[in-house]
């Protein structure tokens, strides 16, 4: 049984930067895509970030050039860099393993229902 904690999430002003880590416990086989995903209040869980067992990347474009998805094969296998955060990434973040899947069609997909989630962390950025 997989289980994934997220953490490094808080409250930053636009412009600033925050780094979250994906704790994981049980097997996390290295075929596994892992991902970034969140949800912002009366929004639908979108796809943020992911990265193939090949380390294929794959973004949504609303962060492209500002979030770095990368992983390890230790104890937090799995972190996201972001940086000049704006008030519109405001969300709970939530990391997620899946097999089968490639990263960029579950980035698309999200399939909320499918693998191993999280219970998230909070963003919240000011103006």
């Amino acid at each position: 049984q997989v289980q994934l904690v997220e953490s490094g999430g808080g409250s930053v002003q636009a412009g600033g930067s925050l780094t979250l880590s994906c704790a994981a416990s049980g097997y996390i086989h290295s075929s596994y895509c892992m991902g970034w995903f969140r949800q912002a209040p009366g929004k639908e869980r979108e796809g943020v970030a992911t990265i193939d067992s090949d380390g294929t990347t794959s973004y949504a474009d609303s962060v492209k050039g500002r979030f770095t998805i990368s992983k390890d094969n230790a104890k937090n296998p799995l972190y996201l860099q972001m940086h000049v955060l704006k008030p519109e990434d405001t969300a709970m973040y939530y990391c997620a393993a899946i097999s089968g899947v490639d990263g960029h069609t579950w980035l698309n997909l999200v399939l909320s229902d499918v693998g191993w989630w999280g219970q998230g962390t909070q963003v919240t950025v000011s103006a």
